[in-house]
């Protein structure tokens, strides 16, 4: 087993509940990490025989396109993608922080961290 991280993914998007976020937007940033067997891509060294994360990082940027009013929900669909798309993957771990959210203080993010594993 090996992991791979995709980490620091910066996008612009819309979600929250307010509506000045769905008219505004706020910056993100997205961090994953996909536990996957990467010894046969050791050995050919075969983009096949890995898991591309280009395509992970192509999930991210669709989903975080489409707006949701949880950061949980978007976490959420991330991870369903990367299951259903990249079969190689046994578990993936995806946070996503909202930067300098507006909550009435002086935060410098909120993050929301969730893990799927393959069902067996």
């Amino acid at each position: 087993m090996g992991k791979i991280q995709v980490n620091n993914i910066k996008l612009y998007a819309f979600h929250g509940c307010l509506d000045e976020e769905a008219k505004i937007g706020s910056e993100y940033r997205v961090d994953l990490e996909v536990t996957a067997n990467l010894q046969n891509s050791a050995e050919s060294d075969e983009l096949i025989d890995t898991v591309d994360y280009v395509h992970l990082n192509l999930i991210v940027k669709e989903e975080m396109a489409i707006r949701s009013k949880l950061l949980e929900h978007v976490a959420k669909r991330i991870l369903d993608r990367i299951l259903d798309e990249l079969h190689l993957v046994k578990k993936a771990k995806v946070s996503v922080a909202k930067i300098n959210p507006p909550i009435g203080g002086n935060v410098e993010d909120v993050v929301i961290i969730l893990t799927k594993k393959r069902k067996p």
